[in-house]
Order: structure tokens, then sequence, then C-alpha cells
């Protein structure tokens, strides 16, 4: 990819990120997995890297970020460097124990995906912005 058409994609990037937003680096776990929630408790994520870990290997060899609604349904996106998928059944619902939040107002890049978090909801994107969700109590989108 030409150095124009990087640079492009970032400065797009960075205009869809809130103004008043403060970037902020969330830390990788033991397991090399990245974990956060929302500031309401309502909404927690894990990041796995590209090709997996011990524990977990994406079905799609990684990147992955996998975030759980609670309520008002308990829900699930994952979003992977090819598509963003809800799921309505969970079997293992474990959602929102991470110690590290994502205040509103804030935003950060993990993995090749970038995330925010507003009053009105989590927002997460594949760097290109090809791909992503919105997440709230509100309801959720997917692209």
């Amino acid at each position: 990819m030409s150095r124009s058409l990087m640079l492009g994609a970032a400065l797009a990037a960075l205009l869809t990120i809130p103004a008043a937003a403060a970037e902020v680096e969330l830390d990788a776990g033991e397991s090399g997995q990245t974990e956060f929630v929302t500031p309401s408790g309502n909404i927690g994520c894990i990041v796995t890297p590209e090709g997996g870990t011990e524990v977990y290997q994406p079905e799609s060899g990684g990147p992955e970020i996998i975030c759980d609604r609670v309520e008002p349904d308990y829900v699930r996106v994952v979003l992977a460097d090819d598509e963003a998928e809800e799921l309505d059944e969970v079997a293992d619902p474990s959602c929102c124990g991470a110690e590290q939040v994502l205040h509103y107002g804030e935003w950060a890049s993990i993995e090749g995906f970038v995330c925010y978090s507003r009053r009105t909801g989590l927002t997460c994107t594949t760097e290109d912005e090809t791909h992503g969700f919105k997440m709230a109590r509100a309801g959720i989108e997917t692209w």
C-alpha cells in the first residue's frame, strides 16, 4: 500500500474518534489477551492477539475481539479482521470481571482494533474501519 494511502487511512480513522477522546494504553494479561470493561460494567471485552494463546486459538487465526453485553439481554459480538458477528445465544456467559476500564471519552488501539467508549456505548472497528460494531443497552449494530 502506498504511503499516501496509509496516511489517508490513518487520518480517516482518527477523524472517527471523538475530538475530546483521550488515547489510553491497555495492558495484556499473563495469557497474552487484553481484557477491559466499560464504566457501567455492562460491557466487557477480550482481545486475543494474532496466533492466539496457549489456551485459545481464534477460528480466523486472530487477532480477534469478543465483547459481551449483559443488559438488557446477554449478547456477544465477535470481530475478526474479516467480519463482525452478533451472537444472541451464548453458551458460556462470563462477562465483565476485568480490572481495566475503558472510561467514557477514552479510546485504545489493541491488536489492530480501535475501541472507544462513550456514555452512548462502546464502538470497536478494525483499523481500516471496514468492519466493526457499536454495542449499547439501546442496541447492537455490526458492519
